[in-house]
Protein backbone atom coordinates (compact mmCIF):
# COMPACT_ATOMS: atom_id res chain seq x y z
CA UNK A 1 0.00 0.00 0.00
CA UNK A 2 1.31 3.43 -1.02
CA UNK A 3 0.26 6.75 0.46
CA UNK A 4 -1.21 8.72 -2.43
CA UNK A 5 -0.20 12.29 -3.10
CA UNK A 6 -3.06 14.75 -2.46
CA UNK A 7 -3.35 18.01 -4.40
CA UNK A 8 -5.45 21.05 -3.48
CA UNK A 9 -6.87 22.70 -6.59
CA UNK A 10 -7.02 26.50 -6.96
CA UNK A 11 -10.43 28.07 -7.50
CA UNK A 12 -9.33 29.48 -10.85
CA UNK A 13 -6.42 28.83 -13.20
CA UNK A 14 -4.72 31.54 -15.24
CA UNK A 15 -1.32 30.19 -16.32
CA UNK A 16 0.58 31.74 -13.44
CA UNK A 17 3.98 30.22 -12.56
CA UNK A 18 2.23 28.56 -9.59
CA UNK A 19 -0.40 26.99 -11.88
CA UNK A 20 2.26 25.72 -14.29
CA UNK A 21 4.27 24.24 -11.41
CA UNK A 22 1.15 22.52 -10.09
CA UNK A 23 0.40 21.04 -13.50
CA UNK A 24 3.95 19.73 -13.82
CA UNK A 25 3.77 18.23 -10.32
CA UNK A 26 0.52 16.43 -11.14
CA UNK A 27 2.01 14.96 -14.31
CA UNK A 28 5.14 13.85 -12.44
CA UNK A 29 3.01 11.99 -9.87
CA UNK A 30 0.90 10.35 -12.59
CA UNK A 31 4.04 9.20 -14.41
CA UNK A 32 5.41 7.76 -11.15
CA UNK A 33 2.32 6.42 -9.35
CA UNK A 34 -0.43 6.32 -12.01
CA UNK A 35 -2.87 8.03 -9.65
CA UNK A 36 -3.24 10.91 -7.21
CA UNK A 37 -5.92 12.42 -4.99
CA UNK A 38 -7.54 15.85 -4.97
CA UNK A 39 -8.97 17.29 -1.79
CA UNK A 40 -12.74 17.80 -1.79
CA UNK A 41 -14.29 21.07 -0.67
CA UNK A 42 -17.11 20.82 1.88
CA UNK A 43 -19.69 21.32 -0.89
CA UNK A 44 -18.09 18.66 -3.10
CA UNK A 45 -17.87 16.23 -0.20
CA UNK A 46 -21.52 16.85 0.67
CA UNK A 47 -22.55 16.16 -2.95
CA UNK A 48 -20.54 12.93 -2.85
CA UNK A 49 -22.11 11.72 0.41
CA UNK A 50 -25.61 12.48 -0.84
CA UNK A 51 -24.95 10.64 -4.10
CA UNK A 52 -23.53 7.68 -2.18
CA UNK A 53 -26.61 7.53 0.06
CA UNK A 54 -28.92 7.72 -2.97
CA UNK A 55 -27.00 4.91 -4.67
CA UNK A 56 -27.32 2.68 -1.61
CA UNK A 57 -31.06 3.29 -1.63
CA UNK A 58 -31.33 2.35 -5.31
CA UNK A 59 -29.40 -0.89 -4.97
CA UNK A 60 -31.68 -1.97 -2.09
CA UNK A 61 -34.68 -1.99 -4.43
CA UNK A 62 -36.17 -5.30 -5.46
CA UNK A 63 -34.36 -6.89 -8.42
CA UNK A 64 -37.44 -6.62 -10.65
CA UNK A 65 -37.66 -2.87 -9.98
CA UNK A 66 -33.98 -2.31 -10.77
CA UNK A 67 -34.18 -4.43 -13.91
CA UNK A 68 -36.83 -2.13 -15.40
CA UNK A 69 -34.37 0.78 -15.39
CA UNK A 70 -32.82 0.09 -18.81
CA UNK A 71 -33.13 1.68 -22.24
CA UNK A 72 -32.69 0.55 -25.82
CA UNK A 73 -31.62 4.07 -26.83
CA UNK A 74 -28.76 4.72 -24.43
CA UNK A 75 -26.34 2.75 -22.27
CA UNK A 76 -27.65 4.58 -19.23
CA UNK A 77 -29.41 2.42 -16.67
CA UNK A 78 -29.07 -0.71 -14.64
CA UNK A 79 -26.45 -3.43 -15.15
CA UNK A 80 -26.95 -6.58 -13.10
CA UNK A 81 -24.14 -8.43 -11.38
CA UNK A 82 -22.53 -10.76 -13.92
CA UNK A 83 -23.78 -8.85 -16.98
CA UNK A 84 -20.49 -7.02 -17.48
CA UNK A 85 -17.62 -9.22 -18.66
CA UNK A 86 -13.89 -8.43 -18.53
CA UNK A 87 -11.51 -10.67 -20.47
CA UNK A 88 -14.12 -13.41 -20.75
CA UNK A 89 -15.02 -13.50 -17.05
CA UNK A 90 -18.13 -12.07 -15.42
CA UNK A 91 -17.66 -9.18 -13.01
CA UNK A 92 -19.62 -9.17 -9.75
CA UNK A 93 -20.27 -5.44 -9.73
CA UNK A 94 -23.82 -4.14 -9.82
CA UNK A 95 -23.98 -0.84 -11.70
CA UNK A 96 -26.20 2.08 -12.61
CA UNK A 97 -24.71 4.07 -15.50
CA UNK A 98 -25.59 7.73 -16.03
CA UNK A 99 -24.80 9.00 -19.52
CA UNK A 100 -25.85 12.33 -21.04
CA UNK A 101 -29.51 12.78 -20.17
CA UNK A 102 -31.26 13.85 -23.38
CA UNK A 103 -35.03 14.18 -23.83
CA UNK A 104 -36.86 12.25 -26.52
CA UNK A 105 -37.53 15.46 -28.46
CA UNK A 106 -33.80 16.28 -28.74
CA UNK A 107 -33.00 16.40 -32.45
CA UNK A 108 -30.16 13.89 -32.08
CA UNK A 109 -32.44 11.40 -30.35
CA UNK A 110 -35.16 11.90 -32.99
CA UNK A 111 -32.59 11.38 -35.75
CA UNK A 112 -31.44 8.06 -34.30
CA UNK A 113 -27.92 8.89 -33.14
CA UNK A 114 -26.44 5.91 -31.26
CA UNK A 115 -26.29 6.10 -27.45
CA UNK A 116 -28.53 9.20 -27.30
CA UNK A 117 -31.61 9.30 -25.08
CA UNK A 118 -32.97 9.88 -21.59
CA UNK A 119 -31.63 8.22 -18.46
CA UNK A 120 -34.17 5.71 -17.05
CA UNK A 121 -34.10 7.27 -13.57
CA UNK A 122 -35.67 5.36 -10.66
CA UNK A 123 -36.95 8.60 -9.08
CA UNK A 124 -36.49 12.39 -9.01
CA UNK A 125 -34.29 12.41 -5.89
CA UNK A 126 -31.83 9.97 -7.44
CA UNK A 127 -31.66 12.12 -10.55
CA UNK A 128 -31.04 15.29 -8.50
CA UNK A 129 -28.29 13.70 -6.39
CA UNK A 130 -26.44 12.26 -9.38
CA UNK A 131 -26.66 15.46 -11.42
CA UNK A 132 -25.42 17.52 -8.46
CA UNK A 133 -22.48 15.16 -7.94
CA UNK A 134 -21.60 15.12 -11.63
CA UNK A 135 -21.70 18.91 -11.81
CA UNK A 136 -19.30 19.12 -8.85
CA UNK A 137 -16.84 16.70 -10.44
CA UNK A 138 -17.23 18.35 -13.82
CA UNK A 139 -15.82 21.53 -12.33
CA UNK A 140 -12.88 19.55 -10.94
CA UNK A 141 -12.34 17.90 -14.32
CA UNK A 142 -12.15 21.20 -16.16
CA UNK A 143 -9.53 22.57 -13.78
CA UNK A 144 -7.50 19.36 -13.87
CA UNK A 145 -7.40 19.27 -17.67
CA UNK A 146 -6.33 22.92 -17.79
CA UNK A 147 -3.51 22.16 -15.37
CA UNK A 148 -2.49 19.12 -17.46
CA UNK A 149 -2.21 21.31 -20.56
CA UNK A 150 -0.06 23.79 -18.62
CA UNK A 151 2.08 20.99 -17.21
CA UNK A 152 2.64 19.62 -20.72
CA UNK A 153 3.68 23.11 -21.85
CA UNK A 154 1.06 23.19 -24.61
CA UNK A 155 0.64 26.52 -26.35
CA UNK A 156 -3.07 26.61 -25.55
CA UNK A 157 -4.11 25.75 -22.00
CA UNK A 158 -7.62 25.07 -23.34
CA UNK A 159 -6.43 22.23 -25.59
CA UNK A 160 -8.31 19.59 -23.61
CA UNK A 161 -11.18 21.70 -22.30
CA UNK A 162 -12.07 22.77 -25.84
CA UNK A 163 -12.85 19.08 -26.41
CA UNK A 164 -14.94 18.75 -23.26
CA UNK A 165 -17.29 21.66 -23.96
CA UNK A 166 -20.78 20.09 -23.67
CA UNK A 167 -18.85 16.90 -22.90
CA UNK A 168 -20.19 13.37 -22.91
CA UNK A 169 -19.51 13.13 -19.17
CA UNK A 170 -20.89 10.03 -17.51
CA UNK A 171 -20.99 8.22 -14.20
CA UNK A 172 -20.91 4.62 -13.06
CA UNK A 173 -22.58 4.06 -9.71
CA UNK A 174 -21.21 0.79 -8.32
CA UNK A 175 -22.15 -1.72 -5.66
CA UNK A 176 -19.93 -4.69 -4.82
CA UNK A 177 -21.24 -7.57 -2.70
CA UNK A 178 -19.25 -9.04 0.15
CA UNK A 179 -16.76 -11.64 -1.05
CA UNK A 180 -16.44 -15.23 0.05
CA UNK A 181 -13.80 -17.94 0.09
CA UNK A 182 -14.75 -18.79 -3.51
CA UNK A 183 -15.46 -15.31 -4.87
CA UNK A 184 -12.98 -12.42 -4.80
CA UNK A 185 -13.42 -10.76 -8.20
CA UNK A 186 -15.27 -7.46 -8.33
CA UNK A 187 -14.06 -6.09 -11.68
CA UNK A 188 -11.21 -7.55 -13.71
CA UNK A 189 -8.11 -5.59 -14.69
CA UNK A 190 -8.73 -2.97 -17.39
CA UNK A 191 -8.09 0.62 -18.39
CA UNK A 192 -10.82 3.21 -18.94
CA UNK A 193 -11.54 4.50 -22.41
CA UNK A 194 -11.89 8.25 -21.90
CA UNK A 195 -9.87 11.28 -20.89
CA UNK A 196 -10.03 11.47 -17.12
CA UNK A 197 -11.40 9.31 -14.28
CA UNK A 198 -12.40 10.94 -10.98
CA UNK A 199 -13.66 8.48 -8.38
CA UNK A 200 -14.99 8.29 -4.83
CA UNK A 201 -15.28 5.23 -2.63
CA UNK A 202 -16.69 4.40 0.78
CA UNK A 203 -14.55 3.24 3.71
CA UNK A 204 -14.54 -0.48 2.80
CA UNK A 205 -11.85 -0.56 0.12
CA UNK A 206 -11.18 -2.85 -2.82
CA UNK A 207 -9.66 -0.73 -5.59
CA UNK A 208 -6.20 -1.61 -6.90
CA UNK A 209 -4.22 0.27 -9.56
CA UNK A 210 -1.10 -0.63 -11.50
CA UNK A 211 1.54 2.12 -11.52
CA UNK A 212 3.77 2.68 -14.56
CA UNK A 213 6.53 0.09 -14.79
CA UNK A 214 9.79 0.95 -16.57
CA UNK A 215 10.03 -0.79 -19.93
CA UNK A 216 6.49 -2.18 -19.74
CA UNK A 217 4.40 -1.78 -22.91
CA UNK A 218 0.84 -0.63 -22.30
CA UNK A 219 -1.84 -1.71 -24.75
CA UNK A 220 -3.57 0.83 -26.92
CA UNK A 221 -7.02 -0.09 -25.68
CA UNK A 222 -8.74 1.99 -28.37
CA UNK A 223 -7.56 -0.56 -30.95
CA UNK A 224 -9.66 -3.70 -31.25
CA UNK A 225 -6.64 -6.02 -31.33
CA UNK A 226 -4.97 -4.45 -28.28
CA UNK A 227 -7.66 -4.58 -25.60
CA UNK A 228 -6.33 -3.99 -22.09
CA UNK A 229 -9.02 -6.21 -20.55
CA UNK A 230 -7.43 -8.76 -18.21
CA UNK A 231 -3.90 -7.54 -18.87
CA UNK A 232 -1.55 -7.78 -15.86
CA UNK A 233 -4.41 -9.30 -13.79
CA UNK A 234 -2.10 -11.56 -11.78
CA UNK A 235 1.23 -9.77 -12.29
CA UNK A 236 2.71 -7.52 -9.63
CA UNK A 237 2.92 -4.65 -8.87
CA UNK A 238 -0.61 -3.62 -7.88
CA UNK A 239 -1.22 -0.78 -5.42
CA UNK A 240 -4.14 -0.94 -2.99
CA UNK A 241 -5.94 2.41 -2.88
CA UNK A 242 -6.59 3.02 0.79
CA UNK A 243 -9.99 4.71 1.31
CA UNK A 244 -9.62 8.24 2.62
CA UNK A 245 -12.35 10.70 3.61
CA UNK A 246 -12.92 13.95 1.70
CA UNK A 247 -10.78 13.14 -1.34
CA UNK A 248 -11.31 12.00 -4.93
CA UNK A 249 -8.88 9.71 -6.73
CA UNK A 250 -7.84 10.77 -10.24
CA UNK A 251 -6.08 8.92 -13.04
CA UNK A 252 -5.67 9.17 -16.83
CA UNK A 253 -7.75 7.26 -19.36
CA UNK A 254 -6.98 5.90 -22.80
CA UNK A 255 -7.54 9.19 -24.63
CA UNK A 256 -4.88 10.97 -22.58
CA UNK A 257 -2.48 8.15 -23.43
CA UNK A 258 -3.37 8.51 -27.12
CA UNK A 259 -3.17 12.31 -27.15
CA UNK A 260 0.18 12.41 -25.33
CA UNK A 261 1.64 9.53 -27.38
CA UNK A 262 2.16 7.48 -24.21
CA UNK A 263 3.79 10.22 -22.14
CA UNK A 264 0.80 9.82 -19.83
CA UNK A 265 -0.32 6.20 -19.55
CA UNK A 266 -3.86 5.03 -19.01
CA UNK A 267 -3.88 3.47 -15.54
CA UNK A 268 -4.87 -0.22 -15.25
CA UNK A 269 -7.12 -0.93 -12.29
CA UNK A 270 -9.25 -3.69 -10.84
CA UNK A 271 -11.53 -4.29 -7.87
CA UNK A 272 -11.43 -7.14 -5.39
CA UNK A 273 -14.41 -7.98 -3.22
CA UNK A 274 -13.99 -7.26 0.47
CA UNK A 275 -15.54 -8.89 3.51
CA UNK A 276 -18.26 -6.21 3.50
CA UNK A 277 -20.53 -4.72 0.86
CA UNK A 278 -18.84 -1.78 -0.89
CA UNK A 279 -20.02 1.26 -2.85
CA UNK A 280 -18.16 3.55 -5.25
CA UNK A 281 -18.80 6.34 -7.74
CA UNK A 282 -16.66 6.56 -10.88
CA UNK A 283 -17.05 9.76 -12.93
CA UNK A 284 -15.65 10.11 -16.46
CA UNK A 285 -14.82 13.61 -17.70
CA UNK A 286 -15.12 13.28 -21.46
CA UNK A 287 -15.02 15.06 -24.82
CA UNK A 288 -18.12 16.10 -26.69
CA UNK A 289 -19.73 13.20 -28.60
CA UNK A 290 -18.71 14.82 -31.90
CA UNK A 291 -15.22 15.84 -30.74
CA UNK A 292 -12.05 14.76 -32.50
CA UNK A 293 -9.11 13.82 -30.26
CA UNK A 294 -5.74 14.34 -31.92
CA UNK A 295 -2.21 13.78 -30.57
CA UNK A 296 -0.65 16.88 -29.02
CA UNK A 297 2.87 15.45 -29.02
CA UNK A 298 4.78 12.52 -30.52
CA UNK A 299 4.94 11.05 -34.00
CA UNK A 300 1.29 10.23 -34.70
CA UNK A 301 -0.08 13.72 -35.31
CA UNK A 302 -1.97 12.71 -38.47
CA UNK A 303 -4.26 10.29 -36.68
CA UNK A 304 -7.37 10.99 -34.66
CA UNK A 305 -10.10 9.36 -32.61
CA UNK A 306 -13.71 10.37 -33.09
CA UNK A 307 -15.03 10.33 -29.54
CA UNK A 308 -18.61 9.31 -30.35
CA UNK A 309 -17.46 6.28 -32.32
CA UNK A 310 -14.90 5.43 -29.64
CA UNK A 311 -17.51 5.55 -26.85
CA UNK A 312 -20.10 3.60 -28.85
CA UNK A 313 -17.75 0.82 -29.87
CA UNK A 314 -16.33 0.47 -26.35
CA UNK A 315 -19.81 0.02 -24.90
CA UNK A 316 -20.83 -2.36 -27.68
CA UNK A 317 -17.70 -4.38 -26.87
CA UNK A 318 -18.61 -4.50 -23.16
CA UNK A 319 -22.32 -5.26 -23.70
CA UNK A 320 -22.73 -7.25 -26.95
CA UNK A 321 -26.11 -8.67 -25.89
CA UNK A 322 -27.65 -5.56 -24.34
CA UNK A 323 -30.85 -4.25 -25.96
CA UNK A 324 -29.06 -1.00 -26.73
CA UNK A 325 -26.39 -2.79 -28.77
CA UNK A 326 -28.97 -4.89 -30.59
CA UNK A 327 -30.93 -1.78 -31.60
CA UNK A 328 -27.80 0.02 -32.80
CA UNK A 329 -27.03 -2.92 -35.08
CA UNK A 330 -30.63 -3.59 -36.15
CA UNK A 331 -31.23 0.04 -37.19
CA UNK A 332 -27.69 0.65 -38.51
CA UNK A 333 -27.20 3.59 -36.17
CA UNK A 334 -23.45 3.36 -36.72
CA UNK A 335 -24.05 5.04 -40.09
CA UNK A 336 -24.35 8.35 -38.24
CA UNK A 337 -20.82 7.86 -36.91
CA UNK A 338 -19.45 7.11 -40.37
CA UNK A 339 -20.89 10.39 -41.61
CA UNK A 340 -19.34 12.32 -38.70
CA UNK A 341 -15.93 10.77 -39.33
CA UNK A 342 -15.99 11.69 -43.02
CA UNK A 343 -16.44 15.30 -42.02
CA UNK A 344 -13.71 15.08 -39.39
CA UNK A 345 -10.67 14.19 -41.47
CA UNK A 346 -8.92 11.55 -43.50
CA UNK A 347 -6.67 9.68 -41.04
CA UNK A 348 -8.61 8.06 -38.21
CA UNK A 349 -6.99 5.51 -35.93
CA UNK A 350 -7.34 2.09 -37.56
CA UNK A 351 -7.91 -1.29 -35.95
Amino acid sequence: MTTLHTFHLPESISATPEDIALGKAMIEVWRRDGIFQVAATPAQNRAMLQAMTASQGFFRLQPRNKARRISDLTYSGYIASGEEVTAGQADYSEIFTVCKDLPLDDVRVKNGWPCHGPVPWPNKNYRLRMHTFMDALGDIGERLLTLVALGLELEDRHTFTDLTRDGWHHLRVLRFPAGSSSTARGIGAHTDYGLLVIAAQDDVGGLYIRPPVAGEKRNRNWLEKESSAGRFEDQDPWTFVQPMPRVFTVFPGDLLQFMTDGYLLSTPHKVKLNTRERFALAYFHEPNFEAIARPVRGQTRGSFIHYGEHFTRMFMRCYPERITTRRILRENRLAHLDLMKRHAGSAPVTT
